[in-house]
Order: structure tokens, then C-alpha cells, then sequence
């Protein structure tokens, strides 16, 4: 899979702008990771639509999961 440096830049853009929209989920992620998310735990989200929809969904952590997670910091940190 390539990747296009260009849209690397341009989603470090959007995602720097996500995290000042919305600082207290930065911060909630950093506490959780904080935690020390382990194989087994499990993570819930909860979405109100703006119609009042609730929507709801959960998984559970896997060794898999948590390779993906440390890729992804890792590719944040290179941007």
C-alpha cells in the first residue's frame, strides 16, 4: 500500500484541527491510554444523533487491536 505524503500532511491538518474543537476528547484519550488499555478491555461509544437517535456499540480489545493502536501513534508521531 503507498501512501501519498500530501494527504499525510493534509489529515495531520484536520486532525490537529479535530483536537482544538474538541480538546476534552484529546484529553479523555489521553487518560485512557494513560490507563493502559490491555487485551480484554472493553471499550463502549454511545452516539445522540442530532434527532435524538441513540446509538450504541462496544468491542472488546484485542492483541490485534492494540498492534494497530501502537502503529498508529507511531505514524503520528512521524507527521
Amino acid at each position: 500500500m503507498n501512501i501519498n505524503p500530501m494527504a499525510l500532511l493534509g489529515l495531520k491538518s484536520d486532525f490537529d484541527r479535530f483536537q482544538n474543537n474538541h480538546p476534552k476528547f484529546m484529553q479523555f484519550v489521553k487518560a485512557f491510554t494513560k490507563a493502559g488499555i490491555q487485551e480484554g478491555t472493553v471499550m463502549e461509544c454511545k452516539v445522540i444523533t442530532a434527532d435524538g437517535q441513540e446509538l450504541q456499540a462496544n468491542i472488546r480489545i484485542t492483541a490485534d487491536d492494540l498492534e494497530l493502536l501502537e502503529k498508529l501513534k507511531r505514524l503520528r508521531q512521524e507527521i
